[in-house]
């Protein structure tokens, strides 16, 4: 299957820093989530891929999507004469995770970024491999030797919040001085603001960075807003609905004995989840999430299922007016509206009832927005 951006565009993953597309226009961050601020960082690349004169001719016979292994990357990707390609340039693991040495859940999981970044016309994703090496770089090494020997970077593009180098000791300014030797501009992108209710948790970003009056967009404040069951904020953080994206597995099948069949979801291991609880939800199945599609409506379940004794935690949706084998498929499952924490029910007829309820508010919230 061809994988093309709504522009036209593929998008070529490396996992290391070899066999890439060359030269390129960079927009540098983690990206988890790639939300609206990110957005941002990411336009004035974009930019530049449409300004130029010469763009790259997609044929019938385009390379999918594929992340590369190091050893993948002895041959280098075919090049375009006098073509910038507009790239993403990201690390793997998250740096949070190298350092702790604990995994850590994303907004974007890997697939789920680059099905973004390809909507937005990026065409290449670079994961930066994050280990003991590069984090010992000095500002000025990962310059020289990452952007400007291995990616031939022509542009760059970072938010204001950036920091790089070993112990995160250099600046976006800093970027942009050491750049500017090697005639390579650099856009510091000032902070997308969200003016909502929520508050943002303490970071150790850089000290340069001035105190702001609003709170800016980042993935943190996403992550908090999902933790409280605040869809609807983190929606418009986000720029689109938070979405779980999983294939239906074998369940125990309880929900058929009380009348609620459900789909249980499979998800990526390394999927962030939103508050345990109930949510009204849109549903498409992958194959059909065009702009022209009508989504199934439902609810749905994230929590370890207490009235009847789970244990892990699982991810069922229940769809209205529906029938149908849904094994196998894979979901797209878009959060609109969380609707209540779970809870322990006295009996199945109880919690039965409660479902009821819970899908007679979800289609008040999905039919009358």
């Amino acid at each position: 299957m061809l994988n093309l951006s709504q522009n036209g565009c593929s998008v070529w993953v490396a996992s290391a820093t070899e066999g890439l597309l060359t030269p390129t226009a960079v927009a540098l961050g983690k990206f988890d989530g790639v939300h609206l601020g990110h957005q941002r960082v990411i336009q004035p690349v974009l930019q530049l891929a449409n300004k130029q004169v010469s763009q790259r001719t997609l044929g019938a016979d385009e390379r999918n999507l594929r992340e590369l292994s190091p050893t993948d990357c002895k041959t280098p990707a075919p090049q375009a004469t006098n073509h910038i390609y507009s790239t993403v340039v990201t690390f793997h693991p998250h740096p949070q995770e190298f350092f702790t040495g604990q995994p850590r859940a994303l907004l974007t999981p890997l697939d789920e970024k680059v099905e973004q970044l390809r909507s937005l016309g990026i065409e290449q994703l670079v994961l930066l491999p994050f280990d003991k090496e590069l984090s010992a770089l000095s500002p000025e090494e990962f310059v020289e030797k990452i952007l400007v020997q291995q990616l031939r970077c022509q542009q760059l593009s970072v938010g204001q919040d950036f920091c790089f180098g070993k112990q995160r000791t250099g600046t976006a300014r800093d970027l942009q001085l050491l750049a500017a030797k090697y005639d390579i501009p650099v856009t510091i992108v000032t902070l997308e603001k969200y003016t909502g209710k929520a508050e943002l948790p303490q970071e150790n970003n850089c000290a340069s960075l001035p105190p702001t009056p609003d709170l800016p967009i980042s993935t943190s404040l996403i992550r908090q807003t999902l933790e409280n069951g605040d869809v609807k904020n983190a929606n418009l953080l986000l720029g689109r609905p938070y979405t779980l994206f999983g294939v239906v597995i074998q369940g125990q099948q309880l929900g058929r004995t009380i009348d609620f069949p459900t789909a249980n979801l499979q998800l990526p291991k390394d999927k962030f989840l939103p508050r345990f609880g109930v949510y009204a939800v849109r549903v498409f199945l992958t194959e059909q999430t065009s702009d022209t599609s009508v989504p199934l409506l439902g609810v749905m379940n994230i929590g370890n299922r207490p009235t009847v004794a789970g244990t892990n935690t699982s991810v069922e949706v229940h769809l209205f007016d529906w029938a149908g084998d849904l094994y196998d498929k894979k979901l797209a499952v878009q959060l609109v509206q969380f609707l209540r924490p779970e809870q322990k029910f006295s009996s199945l007829e109880a919690l039965k009832a409660q479902i009821q309820l819970d899908c007679n508010i979800a289609k008040q919230v999905l039919l009358f927005p």
